[in-house]
């Protein structure tokens, strides 16, 4: 259900608090663009793409996590952060599992292919 995270080495009360996107698959970001997202105890995600606001809804199982239909807002901003923002909210919706690295990222993992990766953010 989605009110039962447990994220290995991590606190409940992290779910409430925001992740800092670093990669999307085998790129990084670009540079100065900030995305964001929380995983909430009510199992809604939400954050910024870089450009927009996002939100879905997420289900965590053991090491699955999902992420159901991906909205956003509509502002328009440079062409190359709508694209990588396109590609962070595509990326989204193909994950299929989680887990936490050597170095402590969250990494979102699709069926194939490189993870999401997210650093906690500093509380």
């Amino acid at each position: 259900t989605p009110c039962e995270h447990s994220f290995p080495t991590r606190r409940s009360s992290d779910l409430d608090r925001g992740y800092m996107l670093e990669w999307i698959g085998e790129n990084p970001l670009i540079d100065r663009s900030h995305l964001t997202m929380t995983l909430g105890e009510d199992g809604r995600a939400y954050g910024t793409a870089g450009c927009n606001h996002w939100f879905a809804p997420y289900t965590v199982e053991d090491d699955t996590i999902s992420f159901g239909m991906v909205g956003s807002t509509r502002k328009m901003c440079a062409p190359a952060l709508m694209e990588q923002e396109q590609r962070f909210l595509d990326a989204l919706t193909k994950v299929q599992r989680w887990d936490i690295s050597p170095i402590d990222q969250l990494r979102l993992w699709p069926a194939e292919g490189k993870p999401l990766r997210f650093w906690l953010e500093d509380s």
